[in-house]
């Protein structure tokens, strides 16, 4: 192992999250934050507000800033002493409550709509500004030790913070729930069958987070086109995806002309699996 103790991996096997891990310091997170307003106001709006809202997506394929986060040492290190010294970034996501409003997660599982076998993908949550839980940070709950896939609903919930608005359907207790409070310049790291949410922002500020979310090569995905994904470490010795490349230049014509076409393909693969999904568990 490289970076986590045995205890830790233990934990990780029985629950499926682990937190909080230190990342960036004062000045880095200044350069985090530089980087998100250079974005926002070439988009003329915030991210999470804007009308094209791909851009709350697949940030490193057109922000070097953000493809610099997704080949941090730090943080792969720790994600292949999970997955294995082979490793992709498959998508990322700005999760972003503004301050007061009613934003929140319902319980999910990311890998529900990914469309991708076996769903073995973790996420490496990073927090750009405070994320306590007054601001709505995340809360989990183990799977034993047990992953499965679990029936979803989209398009339900409310001011969700997700595209989907998903939510489980099937009965949860949630009375041993994990709060995973962090402080800016910490990140959490949570398996994709792990059910989690988020409740609304209620502080003064900004809550900024921002999700790598990584994958073995082994893994493939259900379509014909072959989705898209960067290889941060090691060797694709399978050739389940089309190899896209980090961004090199921000915001240049070719970068977003990259990100534009991995999204596309993400969100083709997204909406046929919202309807398998639904197919699956219907029958």
């Amino acid at each position: 192992m490289k970076a986590l103790t045995e205890a830790q991996l233990a934990a990780w096997q029985r629950d499926g999250f682990l937190s909080p891990f230190p990342l960036l310091d004062a000045e880095e997170i200044h350069a985090c934050l530089d980087g998100l307003a250079r974005l926002e106001r070439w988009l003329g709006a915030p991210v999470n507000h804007a009308t094209e809202a791909n851009w709350r997506s697949m940030g490193y394929l057109a922000l070097p800033w953000v493809a610099a986060l997704a080949q941090d040492p730090r943080i792969l290190d720790i994600v292949e002493d999970m997955i294995g010294p082979d490793i992709l970034i498959y998508t990322s996501t700005f999760f972003i409550k503004d301050p007061g409003t009613p934003t929140i997660a319902a319980w999910h599982q990311d890998s529900a709509y990914y469309g991708l076998t076996p769903e073995e993908e973790l996420t490496v949550w990073i927090a750009l500004t405070d994320a306590d839980e007054t601001a709505g940070c995340m809360e989990s709950l183990s799977f034993q030790g047990q992953p499965r896939l679990m029936q979803h609903v989209a398009k339900v919930v409310e001011h969700s913070v997700n595209r989907a608005s998903q939510k489980i359907l099937e009965p949860l207790d949630d009375a041993h729930a994990v709060a995973m409070p962090l402080k800016a310049g910490q990140f959490s790291i949570h398996h994709g069958l792990c059910p989690h949410r988020s409740g609304p922002n209620r502080s003064t500020h900004r809550r900024i987070g921002l999700g790598l979310n990584f994958i073995a090569p082994h893994v493939r995905g259900k379509l014909p086109e072959k989705p898209c994904a960067v290889l941060v470490r090691g060797e694709d010795r399978y050739g389940n995806f089309n190899l896209l490349s980090f961004a090199t230049a921000e915001l240049d014509a070719a970068s977003v002309a990259n990100q534009r076409h991995g999204m596309h393909v993400y969100h083709a693969n997204y909406a046929a699996e919202e309807a398998r999904h639904a197919a699956r568990f219907a029958g």
